[in-house]
């Protein structure tokens, strides 16, 4: 009984993962392309820099980060819906995603806030919880 209820938390807690870098992936979208469109119109420059190629430059932060965050969803969600941990490179991923969040979070206390922080940690935390519930793979003798 106890090893059934463990496996429908293990789900949620990926599947919560995937639903948090889905959002999360889809607002930093937003904030970069907004971010260039707002260059783009005030005709901006910083040292000289075309300001069409600071919009382009924003708008491609835009596609990678979010191309990264979605990626690093689809394999939580992967992991919830075959129940698996992910192995090798997808499992570098994760962690290099966790890093980030890390990372990004203790930036963003001076920059924006302690909300922004709270957010960063939290979704820290469900990558790394679902990275530790499934556990490193068995090794095969």
């Amino acid at each position: 009984m106890r090893a059934v209820k463990r496996l429908g938390h293990r789900r949620t807690v990926a599947a919560a993962a995937a639903l948090a870098l889905t959002l999360e992936a889809v607002v930093l979208v937003l904030v970069n392309l907004f971010l260039g469109k707002v260059v783009d119109a005030q005709d901006m420059s910083l040292a000289g820099i075309d300001p069409r190629a600071m919009t382009v430059s924003a708008w491609i932060g835009a596609a990678l980060i979010g191309g990264y965050l979605a990626g690093c969803a689809l394999i939580l969600a992967r992991s919830a819906v075959r129940d698996k941990s992910p192995l090798g490179f997808f499992r570098i991923v994760l962690i290099s995603c966790a890093v980030v969040h890390g990372l990004l979070g203790a930036f963003s206390i001076g920059l924006v806030g302690w909300t922004a922080f709270l957010v960063m940690m939290a979704v820290l935390g469900l990558i790394v919880w679902s990275l530790t519930w499934y556990g490193a793979p068995a090794q095969a003798h």
